[in-house]
């Protein structure tokens, strides 16, 4: 929730839920009037942070953290803290709700082990962090599919200085916990058969001449397999023709053998081992000329692979690029250039207009239009005035800016966006999880099957055993189910990337596949809906005429900083409607405000303070009762003897909203519902201007819950779109939770499944599209694979697939597979 929207509900609610209000500073700022919200969308807030004197006295305890999964409200949080305060050895506990984390402070290491089963116990699921501070991130260059991921993790877990490692695919990333330099970590890669580098905070270009000569491997061997094979039309001798197709395969095969090599020392069963196998097979058997065409296309196939991959990391990478490597930080009087790593908080930097901001910050002076479609997604740019934030990554369009850094380049809200979507990409879907799980099953029998194909039926006296051997191997290399385990990885982080790049955060594939099955979509009304903030909605002037009496009223209101004070004021500016000398200001507590003008008193308020001060409004109250059972709050304007006329305040509906609900209809989204404090007449005429389908009224902020349970219990797929922590049981109970404004809140990007960077439903409808495609082409990729690999292992008997054949089907499957899905990236 925005600290407007905040100020808003914390100053205006009258709402009993409320648990706590602002403080008002000045007498006029005590004027509380009646709800302003209309939907009591005010919850009791999660305060499970200790004092700093019992942080301070603590400092020697041991601190172990943990992720907490099953809590669906901040008193869950209270629960577990409760209980575990009274554990032996326990000195403190702090559960944040909205980060599902807790930390906890002991005086020996043994509670620790406690600490789960005590968890369990009350109803939760608590998963120790592991401690990261020696854990390291390198770039793994090379990896060609899933199984690559799993022989580097098998080779370097037999390094007794390596704690724990683990290698993401789909990341083309390795975090690893050692005790030895680097040097050693990137040798023992490079024995596996890949390279690798450490990550630096920036984006290390490639060494060119690594690039080169992978690239010549390939094409030195492809270059004597095409000798070879015209060699063998001519007069040249077969001994020579053999020589070259040998050295085809040596130059060509090095790489992958000697992976091939570690893969089985390590007790991996990859795909290099399948296709090294099969290469040296068809040597033995005197099919050189198979042997080298395997060489080849496998190489030929792994390099195309590779570049296509690393396109689809670098929709990630590049996001690392939007921010400025360098500030011109204000010393004095003077302007110095300063990487952005040694600028510290509270430095203050200058923006020039058509500058990229590069951190973080608060506007000190000037005043600007900022271009936020990098972080937010956002297609008009947003003006920025002294005291609003920027963000590392956007752009100044015009004006001169001086910021004030208020984060560091490691925690820009740009860094925690790619922060959060690399994590995103490393969480694997179900389907992907499946995928993987038959992989596993798959390669060995195919593998055992070839075997058996190459030794039983000479055996028993059925053909040669060239013959045999020769299919056989042709099974080894369909042994290897590439396309598949590649099939939705690849899919996912195309699809995340392109959300990334269009101000939406999908924190997994898991939340991904659910977007794309998703039915039906729950909203909140204020600060969802709506713009959480009330506005002037109807002016009925009784007596004057319109300008003289918001002239009036903006004399009484100016003083306050009341949201209803505010909305009349800024109505009256837009409209340049001058305020008049006034004086004796003070405020009426609940009931409105005061002042003298030219010597009469004049009063705005509810109509409760005219009913008090008996002056009639007999001829309004039907006029009143209407616009209240519609949502407005009431300052009726007078004297002491006359009301002079009504100003009506209510929130409004956002610009965007009925443009992104019929979006969503238009990609199929089945039933969009409302959810609301309002009465059901402010209800029902909300839900006909927005365009949702169905409402649920005079809900109370814990029963929004009950009326996502009661939508997922007529059997539909629910999803709940809500403005950050406010909503939190909602967006826990939904099938899958909607944050929105992710850029101004950091809790927002921590608790939801999908955050829209943005504060409005503008790339929702993107979301669900993209979401679904994706969801159609994992399926295309699986489909298409495991049909390719059926039809490879039907060929092989008759004879008809030959082993190049092989070779061809299973890389040129992979790459279609991988074409496939990277057009998830292009789409708008």
């Amino acid at each position: 929730m925005s600290s407007t929207e905040k100020q808003v509900q914390d100053s205006c609610c009258t709402d009993d839920h409320c648990s706590s209000k602002q403080t008002p500073q000045t007498a006029i700022d005590i004027d509380k009037r009646t709800s302003c919200c209309g939907d009591n969308d005010c919850k009791e807030s999660n305060d499970s942070n200790n004092t700093d004197e019992q942080s301070q006295s603590t400092s020697s305890l041991e601190t172990f953290e943990y992720q907490i999964k099953g809590m669906d409200c901040p008193s869950c949080a209270a629960t577990i803290e409760k209980s575990l305060t009274k554990t032996k050895g326990i000195e403190t506990v702090q559960v944040n709700y909205g980060t599902g984390k807790m930390a906890i402070g002991a005086n020996h290491s043994s509670v620790s082990e406690q600490i789960p089963k005590q968890v369990r116990k009350l109803g939760f699921e608590a998963e120790a962090i592991p401690d990261k501070k020696n854990t390291q991130t390198y770039k793994v260059e090379g990896m060609d599919c899933g199984s690559c991921a799993m022989t580097i993790e098998k080779h370097l877990t037999k390094n007794p200085n390596v704690k724990e490692v683990s290698v993401n695919f789909s990341t083309g990333k390795m975090q690893i916990d050692h005790d030895t330099n680097q040097e050693e970590i990137i040798k023992e890669v490079e024995r596996a058969g890949f390279g690798a580098s450490l990550e630096s905070k920036r984006k290390q270009q490639e060494d060119p001449s690594e690039k080169k000569q992978k690239d010549a491997t390939t094409t030195i061997s492809g270059i004597l397999l095409a000798l070879g094979f015209f060699g063998s039309f001519t007069n040249i001798a077969p001994t020579l023709i053999t020589v070259l197709y040998a050295a085809a395969i040596v130059i060509g095969g090095y790489k992958p053998a000697r992976s091939a090599f570690y893969a089985i020392k390590s007790g991996s069963l990859d795909m290099n081992v399948l296709m090294a196998s099969a290469a040296i097979g068809a040597s033995l058997i005197g099919e050189w000329f198979e042997g080298a065409t395997v060489v080849w296309l496998f190489a030929l196939g792994n390099t195309l692979q590779n570049r296509s991959i690393e396109r689809t990391r670098e929709s990630i990478r590049s996001l690392i690029n939007l921010t400025p490597s360098e500030a011109s930080v204000k010393i004095g009087d003077k302007m110095v250039r300063k990487p952005v790593e040694d600028v510290s908080i509270n430095d203050t930097i200058i923006i020039k207009p058509g500058e990229k901001i590069p951190l973080d910050g608060e506007i000190m002076t000037g005043t600007s239009s900022i271009n936020q479609a990098p972080i937010t997604g956002e297609s008009m740019p947003v003006d920025k005035q002294q005291g609003d934030t920027v963000y590392a990554g956007t752009v100044n369009e015009n004006g001169s800016l001086e910021v004030t850094v208020t984060k560091l380049v490691e925690d820009t809200t740009i860094a925690k966006i790619i922060h959060l979507v690399e994590e995103a990409q490393e969480k694997k879907a179900p389907t992907q999880a499946f995928v993987d799980r038959f992989a596993k099953v798959y390669t060995p029998i195919v593998f055992g099957l070839a075997l058996l194909v190459m030794v039983l039926p000479p055996l028993l006296g059925i053909g040669t055993w060239g013959e045999w051997v020769y299919k056989g191997l042709a099974l080894l290399v369909v042994a290897c189910p590439c396309a598949l385990v590649i099939s939705t990885p690849v899919a996912i982080v195309s699809a995340i990337g392109n959300a990334a790049k269009n101000g939406v955060l999908i924190k997994g594939g898991t939340f991904l596949e659910k977007a794309g099955a998703i039915k039906t979509i729950a909203f909140d009304k204020t600060g969802t809906l709506t713009e959480g903030k009330p506005k002037v909605s109807e002016v009925l002037v009784i007596h004057g005429n319109e300008q003289e009496l918001v002239s009036i009223t903006r004399t009484i209101e100016e003083h306050s900083t009341h949201p209803i004070a505010q909305a009349i004021t800024t109505y009256a500016a837009e409209r340049n409607i001058p305020a008049k000398n006034g004086d004796s200001f003070s405020a009426i507590t609940g009931k409105g405000a005061q002042a003298t003008i030219n010597g009469v008193e004049y009063f705005a308020g509810n109509p409760k303070l005219y009913h008090e001060m008996n002056v009639s409004l007999t001829d309004l109250e039907d006029r009143i009762q209407s616009l209240q059972k519609e949502g407005h709050t009431l300052v009726v304007v007078g004297t002491r003897s006359e009301a002079l006329g009504i100003i009506a305040v209510a929130d409004t509906i956002r610009d965007i909203t009925v443009q992104s609900i019929q979006n969503l209809k238009q990609v199929g989204m089945g039933e969009m519902v409302m959810l609301t404090g309002d009465n059901q007449g402010t209800a029902k005429k909300m839900a006909t201007q927005t365009g949702v389908d169905r409402y649920f009224a005079e809900l109370l902020p814990e029963e929004k819950v009950t009326a996502v349970k009661k939508l997922q219990e007529e059997g539909k797929s629910v999803a709940m779109v809500g403005d950050g922590i406010n909503d939190a049981p909602a967006l826990a109970t939904a099938d899958l939770g909607i944050a929105m404004g992710g850029a101004g809140t950091d809790t927002a990007m921590e608790t939801a499944d999908i955050v829209l960077m943005a504060d409005n439903l503008e790339k929702l409808p993107h979301t669900i599209s993209l979401s679904r495609r994706a969801l159609a082409i994992i399926k295309q990729n699986v489909w298409f694979s495991l049909l390719t690999k059926l039809a490879a292992l039907v060929l092989i008997f008759p004879g008809i697939l030959t082993l190049w054949m092989a070779v061809l089907s299973d890389t040129g499957a992979a790459l279609l597979v991988i074409l496939n899905s990277m057009r998830l990236l292009k789409q708008k």
